[in-house]
């Protein structure tokens, strides 16, 4: 069966495929039209720019010949070079950097001129070295010009040529371009109006379709014969199987709700569906968990909920929405409620047949990470303030001072290499605990032999024990070994070893020791006989940027970070850490190292 389009009342004055190719021709035309447009002043400009090119270049060679010569033979020379230009109708003016006229080729005995300083080719050479006029009309002759002039260190000087009937044609545009687009333009607006009338009956075709679908009326199998073999074809049989579906689709939504209300069941918030009178229609678990939790008692029934005086809000917000359904308020709404040091918050969504959702969910632990976050954040902007402001204030000064010693020079120079060293520790540590922060289970363990890992890190800051006086005293036994990661245990012991030649003092011993060992964990201390840790500081040395200000220098210039480093590197590798001071004196830094991580 063939479907064939018959007039009808209802039929539009213009088909579907007209509009849209109308539409589309007219921003096509349009388009086409400011492609035009828009060329045309560019090849204009083009032909200008390059004439003034050229008379900038005849003005560069005229200010070269006149250094060769002394200035009171300027004159003679001017007239001279001016006569042998290839354009004779070229005029040449020498003008002051105060606008006073030195010479002009046009100039007469008896002819004064004025101050030139205000003509707008001086203008712009003036503020930015070149500068043209396309079309102005000389005082001093009476004849229209193109002026182009150039700027030098002692004097101005001004190319001329009338602006006749030669010049006119040559800084018009070409117009080969335009018929070239004009026919490209003619060919496209037919190939798409033949491609626009096979779509137009496609669509006709389609909607009479859908009048017979919308009828209820019976649709044989060969409807389908009536549409193209294109996309319209595709949708066509698409919709043929959707109208035989619908029935089996209806039966499997009751199997879909079936479904849903497993999974809300088992949802990581609270839901709850009521109708307009607050009647319940669905609730999980979780929702009446919360709702017990925020008003205190156990609810008797789940509408009790709107009793609450932490939900007073969400209730206006209710009563409120179902006194003016038609109107354009806001249908959604978000509180949140601190109840016993938990964080709830609570969203209300009214449906268009004002039965409406509230959801709750416990954000308690997003708000605490938020809230570690925004502190971390702080501690590393302040933190970063430090060396940029004295890399940027040295740097300031040795720009702004020309004649600082050299001496002085290499001196800042270094403090910003210094204070950039320091930065550069800075963003290390800051990646190395987010690596540890967000990937700890993604880091690469191997066999690690402790023994040969705390000889190395002794051996390499040798210098600086030497200058301090420091003495380490490694007592740990050869072959203690782990698996583990090794640069995070090498930044374990490391990170001791550099707080303890930063902060501990001179003249002092460092002990390094595995005072126990059982199936599971090595146990180690770190002791150094410096100057110690308040006792009010110790439960906070492993804090991120903490440090102590009184009794341990901050000269060193650390980063902050070390200790938290060492605290996250042990945890990720089985153990604990602890600090603590020794009764003779000194830091003792006592923490276990899983041999096998799990």
């Amino acid at each position: 069966m063939v479907i064939v389009s018959k007039p009808n009342k209802d039929k539009h004055f213009l088909s579907f495929s007209r509009k849209l190719f109308l539409s589309v021709i007219s921003l096509f035309i349009v388009f086409a039209a400011c492609f035009i447009a828009y060329q045309y002043q560019r090849e204009k400009e083009y032909k200008i720019e390059l004439l003034d090119v050229q008379l900038q270049g005849y003005n560069d060679r005229l200010y070269q010949e006149l250094g060769k010569i002394p200035g009171n033979l300027w004159t003679s020379m001017l007239d001279d070079y001016v006569s042998k230009s290839v354009d004779k109708e070229l005029r040449v003016t020498i003008i002051d950097l105060e606008g006073n006229v030195l010479f002009d080729s046009y100039h007469t005995p008896n002819l004064h001129l004025d101050n030139h300083i205000k003509r707008p080719e001086v203008q712009r050479a003036l503020k930015d070295g070149r500068g043209y006029d396309v079309r102005r009309t000389s005082e001093t002759t009476g004849k229209a010009y193109f002026y182009s002039a150039t700027i030098y260190n002692d004097c101005i000087i001004r190319s001329a040529l009338p602006y006749d009937i030669n010049l006119m044609e040559n800084l018009s545009a070409d117009s080969h371009y335009i018929w070239f687009t004009l026919i490209i333009s003619l060919l496209l607006i037919f190939i798409f109006y033949k491609f626009t009338s096979k779509l137009g009956t496609a669509i006709n075709n389609l909607r009479e379709f859908a009048k017979r679908a919308d009828k209820n009326e019976p649709i044989e199998m060969d409807i389908q014969s009536a549409f193209p073999h294109n996309e319209l074809g595709e949708i066509s049989q698409h919709i043929i199987q959707i109208y035989k579906r619908l029935r089996e689709t209806k039966e499997a939504l009751y199997i879909e709700r079936e479904k849903l209300i497993t999974h809300l069941q088992t949802s990581r918030e609270g839901l709850g569906v009521f109708t307009k009178d607050k009647k319940e229609i669905l609730v999980n678990n979780l929702f009446t968990q919360y709702g017990n939790l925020i008003s205190d008692s156990n609810l008797q029934a789940t509408e009790d909920i709107f009793s609450i005086y932490e939900f007073q809000k969400i209730t206006d917000f209710i009563s409120k929405a179902q006194k003016r359904p038609s109107g354009r308020e806001e249908k959604r709404m978000s509180i949140n409620i601190n109840k016993n040091g938990r964080i709830f918050v609570v969203e209300c969504i009214i449906f268009q047949d004002l039965s409406f959702e509230i959801s709750i969910n416990d954000i308690t632990q997003e708000e605490e990470q938020i809230r570690l976050k925004r502190q971390l954040t702080q501690n590393i902007a302040h933190e970063l303030k430090t060396p940029v402001s004295s890399i940027q204030g040295y740097l300031e000064t040795i720009v702004n001072n020309e004649n600082m010693p050299q001496d002085k020079m290499q001196i800042f120079l270094e403090r910003c290499y210094a204070q950039s060293n320091r930065l550069s520790r800075l963003l290390r540590d800051i990646s190395v605990l987010t690596r540890m922060d967000e990937a700890a289970n993604m880091i690469d363990m191997e066999k690690v032999d402790i023994s040969i890992l705390v000889t190395n890190i002794v051996n390499e800051v040798s210098l600086e024990l030497e200058e301090k006086q420091i003495t380490v005293v490694n007592s740990l036994k050869p072959k203690i070994q782990l698996r583990g990661n090794y640069s995070l245990l090498y930044s374990i012991f490391r990170n001791l070893m550099d707080n303890a030649i930063a902060y501990a003092g001179t003249n002092i011993h460092i002990n390094i020791s595995c005072f126990r060992e059982d199936e599971h964990f090595y146990y180690f201390s770190f002791a150094d006989t410096g100057v110690g840790v308040p006792q009010e500081h110790l439960n906070r040395l492993f804090e991120r940027f903490y440090r102590v200000d009184k009794g341990r220098s901050r000269k060193l210039g650390g980063t902050g970070l070390g200790l938290a480093i060492v605290k996250n590197a042990v945890i990720i590798h089985g153990g604990t850490i602890s600090a603590k001071n020794n009764q003779g004196g000194g830091l003792e830094f006592v923490f276990t190292l899983a041999k096998e991580k799990a």
